[in-house]
């Protein structure tokens, strides 16, 4: 099959609640996950946390040839400035599992060594330069393996702002996950970006956002998570993010990379009815929409 933008939209375990910070909320089965991301026609999913999927690679990809579901890669959270903590290890045994499933994108955050996304401490010039050079290690260390590693900018990470992005795009060589929503909430303007830099973005997460909510985040008056809790994230084309701006700047670039699907969710208990799912539908007919303009 002709990999069009149309059949390049992916899912992530996020969507559904799957989260990789401690306490986030009630999880649910791969199962129904995986088989709800088919049914709204999904064609391929990231990894989602450690412990979502199998660990073994042959076991993992098994899984998602049950559910006939491609492998993006996955949101793989790296300490990247701490002294004497090489992140290298770590990357080259996940890389295993992207051998296995055919997965092509890893995509790194900065972690902060905090739980959770709710506070962050400030680098100083040693640790940017650290977190600079271990980036350029990782993605020569991935590009090894076939694997293109990217970074996602991200709240409550060591690279949120825009001026702490321009700074990864000035000082190191590796791309970017634009993820639209984490881009806007940390004060960044995700179109403008997607503009003046197409040639550094390799991989997206589509987020839109309620933009009051986001505000009350980014001026300190909530934290991250309560703004989850807030319903900051919306299906795509209900919040105040220019898709259109977006998808029309990706294309006229060239672009060729995943568009993935995510509406950070909090559940208490295993959803009555669709749950979830309604909302990545009305996400993934709007992107399709947006796609075939």
């Amino acid at each position: 099959m002709r990999m069009t933008a149309a059949n390049r939209i992916a899912g992530a375990p996020i969507s559904w609640g799957v989260c990789e910070v401690p306490g986030w909320g009630y999880q649910l089965s791969p199962a129904r996950v995986l088989a709800q991301m088919r049914e709204v026609g999904l064609a391929a999913t990231e990894f989602g946390p450690d412990g979502f999927l199998p660990a073994d690679p042959a076991a993992l990809a098994a899984v998602l040839g049950e559910h006939h579901l491609t492998a993006v890669g996955g949101f793989t959270p790296t300490v990247l400035h701490v002294p004497g903590h090489d992140p290298l290890p770590a990357v080259a045994r996940l890389l295993e599992s992207y051998a296995a499933t055919g997965a092509g994108t890893l995509v790194l955050s900065a972690d902060s060594g905090r739980a959770g996304y709710d506070a962050r401490p400030e680098l100083d010039e040693q640790g940017w330069r650290l977190l600079l050079a271990n980036l350029d290690r990782v993605a020569a260390l991935a590009a090894g393996r076939g694997v293109r590693a990217v970074l996602h900018p991200h709240v409550g990470t060591m690279v949120e702002k825009p001026k702490e992005v321009e700074r990864v795009l000035d000082g190191s060589a590796i791309a970017l996950c634009l993820d639209t929503g984490h881009l806007y909430i940390g004060g960044g303007d995700p179109a403008e970006l997607t503009r003046q830099a197409p040639d550094r973005i390799a991989h997206t997460h589509l987020k839109d956002v309620d933009g009051t909510v986001a505000a009350k985040v980014r001026a300190g008056r909530i934290t991250y998570t309560d703004g989850v809790r807030q319903a900051m994230y919306r299906p795509l084309g209900r919040g105040d993010i220019d898709f259109a701006a977006i998808l029309g700047h990706l294309d006229r670039s060239g672009y060729t990379g995943w568009h993935v699907l995510e509406q950070d969710t909090i559940l208490t208990e295993e959803p009555r009815g669709e749950g979830p799912i309604t909302d990545v539908r009305i996400s993934a007919d709007h992107v399709r929409h947006l796609l075939a303009d």
